[in-house]
């Protein structure tokens, strides 16, 4: 497993307390000359190898240093039956400030608790016992549902077909980049787009 930079951390963590950050499951600058938005759902094993082998480096690179606004979006498939509520935990979580953390332990564990069905327990490991309890709260809130409902309606808007996809935006123009991307393509791509 690879572990993200302290400094890489520090700095989502900031932008994380932000008060002038507009979306809780987005890091970065608005004011980025791209805009990415990541369409996943947690039980796609796509999405697992996107968020652990591309979501890094593109962050420690582009996100960081003011180039992308990496959005998080919700599109968990109807054929995975745990996804809807792990994406109930994580958009939760995300009201706390801790969208990241319980993302990428959703993804990290996928192969145990999309089997056993025990998202709360994985989602929640690691918060305090008071995170906890907002966080089961919060899952369980329609306002959360709705959220989910409106990223799915969003990918249907777009005409997403599959899981994960990136929405990449620049300028006028936006691009769907399907599948989990490698990293070296996407670099060259992002690098192309910034040079126009």
């Amino acid at each position: 497993m690879r572990h993200v930079p302290v400094l890489l951390l520090a700095s989502l963590a900031a932008w994380a307390t932000s008060p002038t950050r507009p979306d809780p499951k987005a890091v970065g600058s608005p004011g980025a000359p791209i805009t990415i938005e990541v369409f996943s759902d947690f039980q796609c094993p796509h999405c697992k190898t996107l968020n652990e082998q591309t979501l890094p480096p593109l962050i420690k690179d582009y996100v960081v240093t003011g180039k992308v606004y990496l959005i998080h979006r919700e599109f968990p498939l109807p054929g995975h039956s745990f996804a809807r509520l792990a994406a109930s935990y994580a958009t939760a979580a995300a009201r706390l400030g801790k969208y990241e953390e319980v993302a990428n332990r959703l993804f990290l564990h996928q192969a145990e608790w999309s089997v056993s069905g025990k998202v709360d327990e994985t989602a929640c490991r690691g918060l305090t016992p008071g995170e906890t309890e907002k966080v089961k709260a919060l899952a369980k809130d329609p306002s959360v549902a709705a959220e989910i409902q409106r990223d799915v309606e969003l990918g249907q808007k777009i005409d997403l077909h599959q899981t994960p996809t990136m929405w990449i935006k620049h300028g006028s123009t936006a691009y769907a980049w399907p599948g989990a991307a490698n990293y070296e393509l996407l670099r060259s791509y992002l690098d192309g787009l910034l040079a126009k």
